[in-house]
């Protein structure tokens, strides 16, 4: 959301309530919920598996179920912020209209609330969060909301239901509400409590299956099996709740890359999820899985080789299921469609960049991950910046390193990018 005046001459707005004015809010959400804007409320902190490789995202945190009355506190807190934003629309003109106009003149007309000289940067900075999440909730329909982290499903069920049904309650607009799990706490569900987690509003799940292959689950210690994954898969299936399924591409290395990508094709084809969502492997720094890297025990894949990856996973699938790549961290963001009606297309897709010559597709490979960095980062310091256009001048002169050089630079790339 932009900080600027739009269309109001000196406006002034003085906060009304009393606070709270911030309520709690995890490191992450899924992507998609990021374009909806969803509402973001964290009913659990951190995750209580914490032991995959190629995660970093809460190392060092302790796992913590948060009581229903704190999550219910936050609910309170996002709909006082609703209504101060809602009421400073209309007093100033707006007609009820949430911008980010009517948000700037919210902290600049409200120093003891949020200005610097009265409060500390940590609860500054959580007071700004949650009043630009709030408005931007409100600027897109308040429809969506996403129940954070890493595993709400592990909540007692009941507890869980009393929490969505408050939601709905609390914001009647509310159309969709949306969290992670993890298959073996689906499979230990009950199928009569995930219904009653859906007839109370929980309208989806996004489990991160990563891999079907249980070879490469143990070698990264996801602790679940292919078993696990079709078992809570299933169930979720079963009960109503539309499913999202993540797989990581190249997260088998080379050493198990094709039963990485069939296996996983063959556990999704038994579930049939609604959505199968793309999340192509990059090798984090202070994780288990970089120093496995480093040690030489994983062999990454490169662009190219994950591409071809991608080729054998979706020519196994063999379910009705929407499949897209709507992450950063995937190369071919074009791969989007409705399976199986979609699949030559999208087989095609991949065959076109395969048969690109090999500069051509160093040059995309490049360009597509300089231009995530930069809408990431916004800049680019003057040392990647070299690396860069040092591997562009390989392509373009066709150099015996051009690979190497474009690879150097995408590994720097990718390291930043996110």
């Amino acid at each position: 959301m932009v900080y600027q005046d739009e269309g109001i001459s000196n406006p002034v707005y003085r906060i009304q309530s009393e606070g709270p004015f911030s309520f709690e809010m995890g490191p992450i959400r899924p992507p998609s919920e990021g374009s909806d804007h969803s509402l973001l409320i964290r009913a659990t902190r951190n995750c209580p598996w914490n032991k995959c490789e190629f995660c970093r995202t809460y190392r060092g945190k302790r796992f913590e179920l948060r009581s229903v009355e704190e999550i219910k506190g936050d609910i309170d807190a996002a709909k006082a912020i609703a209504d101060e934003l809602k009421s400073a629309s209309w007093k100033l003109g707006l007609g009820g209209a949430i911008d980010g106009g009517l948000v700037n003149i919210l902290v600049r007309n409200n120093a003891e609330v949020y200005g610097r000289d009265f409060v500390n940067v940590e609860v500054l900075n959580d007071r700004l969060q949650s009043l630009v999440n709030v408005a931007n909730w409100l600027a897109s329909g308040a429809k969506t909301v996403f129940l954070q982290d890493a595993n709400t499903l592990i909540m007692r069920t009941h507890e869980l239901v009393d929490v969505i049904k408050y939601l709905k309650v609390t914001f009647p607009t509310i159309e969709r509400i949306t969290s992670y799990a993890r298959s073996k706490t689906a499979a230990k569900k009950t199928l009569e409590e995930l219904k009653d987690l859906h007839a109370a509003g929980l309208s989806r799940l996004h489990l991160g299956m990563e891999s079907g292959c249980d070879e490469v689950l143990e070698y990264i210690q996801k602790g679940v099996t292919a078993a696990d994954h079709i078992a809570g898969g299933q169930k979720v299936v079963q009960s109503g709740i539309s499913l999202s399924e993540y797989v990581i591409p190249g997260l088998g290395g080379r050493k198990w890359s094709e039963k990485h990508a069939v296996d996983t094709a063959r556990v999704l084809s038994q579930i049939g999820p609604d959505f199968i969502r793309l999340r192509s492997l990059i090798v984090r720094k202070g994780t288990d899985l970089y120093s496995k890297l480093e040690s030489g025990d994983f062999e990454p894949l490169n662009e190219d080789e994950i591409v071809n990856e991608l080729r054998v996973f979706i020519a196994n699938l063999d379910c009705s299921t929407y499949l897209v790549s709507d992450h950063m961290a995937n190369l071919l963001g074009e791969i989007e469609g409705q399976l199986p009606d979609a699949k030559e297309a999208l087989l095609k897709t991949i065959d076109e960049y395969r048969s690109m010559p090999l500069a051509h597709r160093l040059d995309l490979q490049l360009k597509r991950r300089l231009r995530s960095h930069m809408a990431v980062r916004g800049g680019i310091d003057e040392e990647l910046e070299k690396m860069v256009q040092n591997a562009l001048t390989s392509i373009e002169m066709g150099t015996p390193d051009m690979e190497r050089d474009v690879e150097s630079a995408i590994a720097v790339l990718k390291q930043t990018a996110m």
